[in-house]
C-alpha cells in the first residue's frame, strides 16, 4: 500500500514538472507584441512652449537716472503708443529748457539789430553831429584865417595865433570823427559780423534742443500698442539708465505666439505653415489653433521646463514659433504643451 503512494506521488511530480517545462518553452518561443503608439504621437511632433505675445516682450526703462515722480500705468492696463507711462522728477530740466530759451531769444535779437542797422533816431541824431563839427570847424577856419591876416600885420602875438590854428585843427578832427560815425551808423552789416551773429543763433538754437531733448528723457512712453505685463517699479522709486531692470514690460496681445523646443529628432520634419495647436492643462482638452510661422537655424539648449519627472535636461531643441489664429485668448507666459502636423515626407 505504502509503495503505491510513492509511486503515485512520483507520476504526479513528473507530470507538474512536465507541464511547467512547457510552459517556459512556449514564453521563450512566443513572439512579443509591442502596443502600438497612439495615433496623435505618430501624425504630430509634441513639444513644450510657452505663450508670449506677437511683440514679444518689450521691456521699458529709463534712459536717465533719477526718482519716478509717477507711474501711470499698472499690470493688464492697455496702453496706446506714444502714451506716457511713467515721469521722473524733473525741474532741473525743465529750468534747463527756459535757460536755453532766453538765451536763444537774446542771440536772435542781437542778429536781427545787425541786419536791421540803425534806428532812424540814431541816424538823424549822428548826422546833426556831423552838421554841428562842421558849423565848429567852420568858425575855426574863419578865427585861424583872421588870426593869420593879424599876425602878418603885427597886431597879434605868434602865441595868439598858434591857438586859433589848434583849435582849427581840433575841429577839422572833430568833423572827421563824427562823418565816421555817421558812416557806421548808416552802413549795412559786415559779412564777418552777420556770419559770427548767425552762428551765435545756431549755437543757441542747438542749445535749447538739447535741453528739450533731455527733459522728453524724463518722460517714459509706451513705444508700442499693447498691455502691460508686469510692472517692476512704482512711483517714488529711484531708477538707474543702465539698469537691467526696467519700469515695466509690455506686449502686443492683440495676437498671440508660441515659442516652441521642438526636439532635435523631430526637426526634419517642421515646416513653415504647418498646422498647429496647443493644449493647456488649465483649459482642460481645449484646443487653440495656429500655425508655424518661424523656424530656428541653430539647436540649442532648452528654453521651457515642464518639472515633469521624465524630463530630459540635456536634449538639444529647435526654437520654433507658432502663430495663434486670431481671437485665441491665453495669459502671456502660460507653458503649454504644443502639437505640430508632423510632415508627410518618411
Amino acid at each position: 500500500m505504502q509503495s503505491r503512494y510513492v509511486i503515485i506521488c512520483g507520476t504526479a511530480l513528473m507530470a507538474v514538472t512536465a507541464g511547467v517545462l512547457r510552459s517556459r518553452h512556449t514564453l521563450d518561443t512566443a513572439p512579443v507584441t509591442v502596443a502600438a503608439a497612439p495615433v496623435e504621437a505618430r501624425t504630430t511632433i509634441v513639444a513644450p512652449g510657452r505663450v508670449e505675445p506677437s511683440s514679444e516682450e518689450v521691456r521699458i526703462g529709463s534712459e536717465l537716472d533719477g526718482k519716478l515722480r509717477i507711474v501711470n500705468v499698472d499690470e493688464g492696463d492697455h496702453v496706446a503708443r506714444g502714451q506716457v507711462i511713467a515721469v521722473l522728477e524733473n525741474a532741473d530740466y525743465t529750468a534747463r529748457v527756459e535757460l536755453a530759451k532766453a538765451n536763444l531769444a537774446e542771440r536772435q535779437a542781437a542778429l536781427e539789430r545787425l541786419l536791421n542797422g540803425s534806428r532812424a533816431e540814431e541816424r538823424r541824431e549822428a548826422a546833426a553831429a556831423v552838421r554841428e563839427a562842421g558849423a565848429v570847424l567852420d568858425s575855426a577856419t574863419a578865427e585861424w584865417d583872421r588870426r593869420k591876416t593879424l599876425l602878418s600885420q603885427g597886431a597879434i602875438s605868434k602865441t595868439e595865433f598858434d591857438s586859433a590854428e589848434r583849435e582849427y585843427r581840433v575841429a577839422q578832427a572833430r568833423l572827421e570823427a563824427a562823418n565816421e560815425h555817421f558812416r557806421l551808423i548808416d552802413a549795412g552789416a559786415r559779412p564777418d559780423d552777420r556770419m559770427r551773429a548767425e552762428a551765435e543763433v545756431q549755437a543757441a538754437q542747438a542749445e535749447r534742443s538739447n535741453a528739450e531733448a533731455l527733459l522728453e528723457k524724463t518722460i517714459v512712453r509706451s513705444p508700442i500698442d499693447g498691455v502691460v505685463l508686469r510692472r517692476y517699479r512704482k512711483t517714488g522709486e529711484s531708477v538707474i539708465a543702465k539698469d537691467e531692470t526696467p519700469i515695466v514690460s509690455l506686449g502686443s496681445t492683440g495676437r498671440l505666439r508660441v515659442r516652441v523646443d521642438v526636439d532635435e529628432t523631430d526637426v526634419d520634419h517642421l515646416r513653415v505653415g504647418q498646422t498647429a495647436w496647443v493644449r493647456a492643462d488649465a483649459y482642460g482638452d481645449r484646443r487653440f489653433a495656429g500655425r508655424v510661422v518661424r523656424i530656428g537655424q541653430e539647436l540649442g539648449p532648452k528654453n521651457v521646463q515642464t518639472d515633469r519627472a521624465t524630463e530630459k535636461k540635456d536634449t538639444k531643441i529647435l526654437e520654433t514659433l507658432l502663430e495663434l489664429d486670431p481671437g485665441q485668448t491665453l495669459p502671456v507666459g502660460l507653458r503649454v504643451d504644443c502639437y505640430i502636423q508632423r510632415d508627410a515626407r518618411p
